[in-house]
């Protein structure tokens, strides 16, 4: 198969050479900590609080906030009521590079109805700021007596911190920027930088062994009995008993996902069915899952019988009974399994839910978010088109989230983040979007993704520092958008070389995953549910990250069916297969004696090996060696990103991205759906024909010791009779090197007409003619 051509060249990755440290100190560089982003130098503001301010309105009493000025830029504090020695304890962050007066300037001014009345100043020269290095401990901040517009002292102290540093000082992350100065007070919070991490999951195993003494309604009748289980929005039932009594039994297991801290219990009832759309509960019970053992290992944990209950009608009134019902059970937290929350094919964690079963970490992954340029207006403000983008990357169950950099179409991040890596063979994921919610994000705005970068960590050479431009590209259903490009800085280090070389032993899951696997519908099923439970606790968190965000980043949309994919795929297993298809023109070319040469060479190779068996392993692996390091040469010198032509994402027909893109169940009409439908029965009818060959070839297999043909099984024991005997008096060598000159004689000796063998297995009999 011919190797595809290369992707546009306006999709492909650039290499860069930004002005960051990468451990060196030189010049200005203040810190090695953050040696992956370009130092960025602020002035920062620290304003604590207030004391003595005196009343200024006719009660005598002051509204008090803080203005902090810096030429053209104003960050502008809280406000109290009627508090005359406030605490505000918030930080306001200048950029230098946009720093052009001179006098730094902190106002204390009283909120009024009309014009707010000024308690007194206090004005710092910029030149004298000193400058802060860390990680030396935090400026202490002092008190400054306050002064009115003329120099003059006026009643009152402010506690501030005035120092220069850069976006390594842990004030940075809950600092007001000035770049986000049209950002109002109630958007600040969604614009800032944070850390989360994801909730720590655990598969609930509920084993449904038995139930006693069930009273169902209707005595005559044989119940057809089976258990529901709900845990939060997760519900699931077991088959209906095969023993149709009073005292069934199922000894079925039911899985779901649940994460800590345990906020609903495990609810079931055991329910017969009694019509066709009717069910009848008879009994229920509630298990709380902080009483439910942990189990590390396989060894079964000890079962228990619990009490059923039932609601009951008395005068109106619903009554719950207790009776001697009651259901045996086996429940258990597994926290020997990695609760998959993410695509299997860019998982980023790989590690049990126990701590006590996670090996040493064998590295640091580090990441630095530097700048993105180029990027398309992704919203419209005041008739005109703007983007505030930020930057959420994903690994392990550390999710970081940069600031957002407000109405900018080159925005600079230069914020760097650290992991630790317990699996080389993980992915981390860069996401960039536009923040929908800074004004308020009314109407339910949405943050919109403006691309994604995946990086595998076992493609990166230890401690080197890789500086790329990756391409932002989102497919649309009008087709593939490149969005920008996102400049980021990689660096993996190992701690430990051996460590990392004998992960590569290890298996991929942990232990329990192989001891006691999951079917593949339970696997998809529990994924799903993972990746709604963590979209659902990240958005409840402060700023939230929003569920179409963590959607995105955990690929939840990647097992719908898409054309494309499916196409792109294809033609992966034909990329896979085209090395053998390869080795089979090239020995095809040497029995047709296409180059005389080299198939005497072959020839007499052939002859060595046979006449030497002990030479061939040898000889294979020798030339494995030499294909490894004659490849070394061109060895990819850069991460792989997404690649449009191996993804068949800019070949692709509109109609197939735009079935790609709708929902499900579809929203299409039903002319676009029964065309959809007949092509998808015409791709299925394919399918179904190479399946069919595929099991035909199988049969005639088969049939050749089944007497189906009792003639063709006749002639075949008698050949395998007289081969045993001729194989059992003639040397083995001798019949290889028989057989292998014979399949490279030459082209005077050959006849265009299939062989022999071929043509008796081709007339075997298969079972398709026994078929509808």
């Amino acid at each position: 198969m011919q190797k595809p051509p290369p992707q546009s060249v306006d999709f492909a990755l650039k290499q860069t050479s930004p002005n960051i440290g990468a451990g060196a100190v030189t010049g200005d560089k203040l810190s090695c900590t953050y040696d992956l982003v370009e130092q960025m130098q602020y002035l920062y503001v620290r304003v604590v609080k207030a004391k003595d301010l005196p009343g200024k309105d006719v009660t005598g009493s002051c509204d008090p906030y803080v203005e902090v000025k810096l030429g053209n830029y104003k960050g502008v504090t809280k406000h109290f009521e009627k508090k005359s020695n406030p605490e505000w304890n918030q930080v306001f962050g200048f950029s230098k590079e946009r720093i052009q007066a001179s006098i730094l300037e902190v106002f204390v001014k009283d909120k009024d109805v009309v014009v707010d009345d000024l308690i007194g100043r206090v004005v710092f020269d910029v030149n004298e700021i000193p400058k802060r290095v860390p990680p030396d401990s935090p400026l202490a901040p002092q008190w400054y007596r306050l002064e009115d517009r003329k120099g003059n002292k006026a009643k009152g102290e402010l506690m501030l911190a005035v120092w220069m540093g850069t976006q390594s000082d842990e004030a940075f992350p809950d600092a007001w920027h000035s770049d986000a100065a049209s950002v109002g007070p109630d958007g600040v919070t969604n614009i800032r930088s944070k850390v989360y991490l994801s909730p720590k999951l655990w598969y609930v195993r509920v084993n449904v062994i038995e139930a006693q003494d069930l009273v169902p309604s209707d005595k005559g009748r044989f119940p057809e009995v089976f258990v529901k289980a709900v845990l939060g929005n997760q519900a699931l039932r077991t088959r209906i008993s095969p023993s149709k009594t009073i005292n069934p039994m199922w000894n079925e297991d039911l899985m779901f996902v649940v994460a800590e801290p345990f906020e609903e219990p495990l609810f079931l009832s055991v329910e017969d069915r009694v019509g066709s759309n009717k069910d009848e509960t008879l009994g229920k019970c509630v298990i709380p899952l902080q009483v439910v053992q942990r189990r590390l290992d396989h060894k079964p944990v000890n079962s228990r019988w619990h009490n059923l209950e039932k609601h009951v009608i008395v005068d109106g009134e619903k009554k719950e009974m207790k009776f001697a019902s009651r259901i045996h059970l086996r429940i258990c937290l597994e926290g020997g399994y990695h609760v998959l929350d993410e695509s299997t094919h860019c998982s980023s964690d790989l590690r049990p839910t126990a701590k006590q079963l996670w090996r040493l970490n064998i590295g640091i992954l580090e990441l630095g978010v530097l700048s993105a340029h180029g990027l398309m207006p992704m919203k419209t403000k005041d008739g005109r088109g703007t983007t505030d983008a930020y930057c959420v990357a994903k690994y392990g169950q550390k999710w970081i989230r940069t600031r957002t950099i407000v109405d900018n179409f080159m925005p600079r991040w230069n914020e760097q983040y650290t992991w630790e890596v317990f699996d080389p063979c993980t992915v981390i994921t860069i996401g960039v979007f536009d923040n929908g919610h800074i004004h308020g994000g009314a109407g339910g705005a949405k943050d919109a993704r403006i691309g994604k970068v995946r990086i595998r960590l076992s493609t990166l050479e230890a401690d080197r520092v890789y500086t790329h431009s990756y391409p932002l590209l989102v497919l649309h259903s009008s087709g593939v958008k490149k969005t920008g490009e996102v400049q980021l800085a990689v660096r993996f280090t190992c701690s430990t070389l051996i460590n990392m070389l004998h992960m590569y032993s290890h298996p991929l899951l942990p232990k329990m995953h192989y001891i006691h696997p999951l079917s593949v519908i339970q696997l998809d099923s529990l994924r799903h549910q993972a990746m709604q439970i963590v979209s659902v606790r990240l958005s409840r968190a402060e700023p939230p990250l929003r569920k179409e965000v963590v959607e995105y980043m955990l690929d939840v949309d990647s097992h719908m069916w898409s054309m494309r994919r499916s196409k792109a795929n294809f033609f992966r297993i034909m990329g896979v297969l085209s090395g053998l298809i390869a080795v089979g023109k090239w020995f095809d070319q040497l029995c047709n004696w296409r180059n005389p040469i080299t198939t005497i060479l072959i020839h007499i190779l052939f002859i060595i090996l046979v006449l030497y068996p002990e030479l061939i392993l040898p000889t294979v692996f020798l030339y494995l060696f030499l294909i490894g390091i004659w490849n070394y040469r061109w060895r990819p010198l850069h991460p792989p990103h997404m690649d449009t032509r191996l993804s068949h994402a800019d070949a692709a027909h509109p109609d197939e991205l735009d079935e790609e893109f709708d929902t499900f169940p579809t929203s299409r009409p039903s002319d676009i759906v029964r065309m959809r439908y007949d092509r998808l029965r015409s791709i299925g009818g394919r399918v179904q024909t190479v399946i069919g060959d595929l099991a035909t070839q199988g049969e005639r297999l088969q049939s050749l010791l089944s007497w189906r043909d009792p003639r063709a099984t006749t002639l075949f024991v008698t050949f395998c009779l007289i081969a045993a005997i001729v194989l059992y008096v003639t040397p083995f060598q001798v019949v290889a090197l028989l057989i292998g000159l014979y399949a490279l004689r030459h082209p005077r000796f050959r006849h265009k007409l299939p062989s022999v063998p071929l043509n008796f297995f081709r007339r075997l009999p298969a079972r398709s003619d026994s078929m509808f």
